[in-house]
């Protein structure tokens, strides 16, 4: 009696499965939209400037992220962020690209932001 019963029961939850997966495969996949691409151009005098020469300028990084042979320098304010994409150059690394957020109205980054994280930079202490 209790072989039949559990193999009963077996038998409905494999069924029940079955269906829901076909409910799930009938639904079409969500589609995301991307956010629209940073403009093109890198503000003056970022572009090609080496690690210590970034950390003079805008100080420590609040973020560093390694990808490959690639850095990504993040630097925070209270009303802005900017990331600073390094490539290595000779034996060090470079800035190859800047953007911030909120971006800039003609390229990826936004001078007044660039200008407040380098103003923080040079009010804070070096330890």
């Amino acid at each position: 009696m209790i072989r039949p019963l559990t193999t009963a029961l077996f038998c409905v939850a494999l069924a029940a499965c079955a269906s829901a997966q076909r409910q799930q495969e009938a639904q079409p996949p969500l589609q995301v939209a991307l956010p629209p691409a940073p403009p093109p151009g890198e503000p003056i005098g970022l572009a090609g400037l080496a690690e210590a020469q970034l950390r003079v300028a805008f100080g420590p990084p609040a973020l560093v992220r390694k990808d490959g042979h690639s850095e990504m320098w993040r630097y925070d304010s209270a009303s802005c962020k900017a990331f600073f994409f390094l490539y290595p150059s000779g034996s060090s690394f470079a800035v190859r690209h800047v953007e911030t957020v909120p971006r800039g109205r003609d390229i990826a980054a936004d001078d007044t932001c660039l200008a407040l994280l380098r103003a923080h930079a040079a009010a804070t202490p070096v330890s």
